[in-house]
């Protein structure tokens, strides 16, 4: 970064999103969502419906898709004895049948405090540290077969769930279906990569049949993809760390796409933020790490070509 590059504040990453169009539940189609068109330099150039996408590209274009899968990291739990209410929200695995979680409540968590599921099934707490982070265990069995069985999707903030609500185990099952990519494959993430949350199988053999290639990036979103960033952050243009592998499959399209004239187009800022920090057209597959945050005024490694997200609302 040179000395004379402004550096944006926290306002630029700050935008009013009025509840009333934030769906709290999903279209009855994927492709049935709205479109956005936004031209690099003219600014809004229109609407559309995102099943209109093969028509907006080009043959010759390559699509980069996070293929992460979410995992049902958010458990609802009870202290035991106490019976007083904790939610934790799975991180990551430490390799030893230990997992980093966040809780909600954490002040009362200890080592050796015990959490149960109204379901069945125990945790025991191993660790506790700052932030509301936590270290818990499967007491028999092993923490992902305890969440695949009580886990519940876990939902953004601005999406809302009540529990005790009659109609709370349906759209429970609903999310668990929707709030995932039609191509999710490794399971890894604590938040779904929502721009590709509008694809479905039909409109992926329609891109095919019009010339448009697709690719595939695996990045795990973290919880931090919750946080704002603060100034901090974004003067150090770093944010939450993430693990993503780059095959070299997709470096081999990348290269492919960029000698015809084609643009890479990555879907949704979890393949740009994986695509900025691992050059696209190495030839050998890559697992690594990511701390990159992306600034209004900054432009992606892969060069020729868009990027495509959506808002949720």
């Amino acid at each position: 970064m040179s000395s004379s590059e402004a550096i944006p504040g926290t306002e630029a990453y700050v935008f009013d999103l009025p509840e009333r169009l934030i769906a709290q539940v999903p279209a009855a189609e994927r492709t049935g969502s709205r479109l956005l068109r936004v031209t690099r330099g003219h600014g809004v150039a229109g609407e559309a419906r995102f099943r209109d996408l093969p028509r907006l590209l080009s043959p010759g274009d390559l699509l980069v898709l996070n293929d992460s899968r979410v995992l049902p990291a958010r458990l609802r739990l009870r202290r035991d004895p106490e019976g007083g209410r904790v939610e934790l929200l799975l991180v990551r695995p430490h390799g030893d049948g230990t997992w980093l979680a966040m809780a909600r409540p954490a002040r009362r968590l200890r080592p050796g405090s015990r959490l149960r599921a109204e379901a069945g099934g125990d945790l025991e707490v191993t660790g506790a540290h700052e932030a509301g982070y936590v270290t818990v265990r499967a007491v028999d069995g092993d923490v992902p077969a305890l969440a695949a069985r009580v886990g519940e999707t876990p939902l953004p903030p601005y999406i809302r769930r009540d529990p005790d609500t009659p109609e709370h185990a349906e759209l429970s099952a609903v999310d668990r279906r929707r709030y995932q990519t039609v191509y999710a494959d490794e399971e890894g993430s604590v938040a779904a990569p929502t721009a590709g949350l509008h694809f479905d199988e039909p409109l992926l053999a329609e891109l095919a049949g019009a010339g448009v290639e697709t690719a595939r990036v695996t990045l795990h979103v973290g919880p931090g993809t919750f946080r704002p960033p603060d100034a901090d952050d974004i003067r150090a243009r770093r944010l939450h760390e993430e693990v993503f592998t780059c095959p070299a499959a997709t470096g081999a399209a990348v290269a492919r796409a960029r000698a015809r004239g084609g643009r890479v187009i990555a879907v949704g800022t979890t393949a740009l933020r994986r695509a900025w920090t691992c050059p696209t057209d190495r030839t050998r597959s890559s697992v690594s790490r990511t701390t990159t945050i992306t600034r209004p005024s900054s432009s992606a490694r892969p060069g020729a070509g868009t990027r495509a997200g959506t808002c949720p609302a």
